[in-house]
């Protein structure tokens, strides 16, 4: 299985090359709950702070507000939440659908930011 890998310092214009200001955003509360990845998630930690305990029993992946992580597609594991999450992120290489709706929520968020 591949490995979660944790930027903990991306810099600015990588985040703006990546278009990170526009991906839709997620939050969960203080939480243990298992995880199938369907996809390759790029997120970006806004708020909070997480572990990821990898299902074939790999050393377990922290992160927080700030990192950049990328979940790649087939990653199976359990989130413990240890302080409420904010996120950004994008989902791509996997469920069509998934890919599919993550894009028009961009997209949709580009245009807003247009007529703000």
């Amino acid at each position: 299985m591949n490995k979660i890998t944790v930027d903990s310092n991306p810099s600015e214009a990588l985040l703006k090359k990546m278009g990170a200001a526009h991906w839709p955003t997620w939050e969960k509360e203080v939480s243990v709950f298992p995880w199938a990845f369907v996809t390759t998630e790029i997120a970006l930690i806004l708020e909070g702070e997480c572990e990821m305990t990898p299902e074939d029993g790999s050393p377990v992946v922290k992160f927080k507000a700030g990192d950049l992580v990328v979940f790649p597609n087939g990653f199976k594991g359990t989130w413990e939440v240890k302080k409420p999450l904010k996120k950004r992120f994008k989902h791509s290489d996997g469920n069509f659908v998934k890919c599919a709706f993550n894009r028009v929520k961009i997209w949709s968020n580009c245009i807003k930011s247009i007529f703000k």
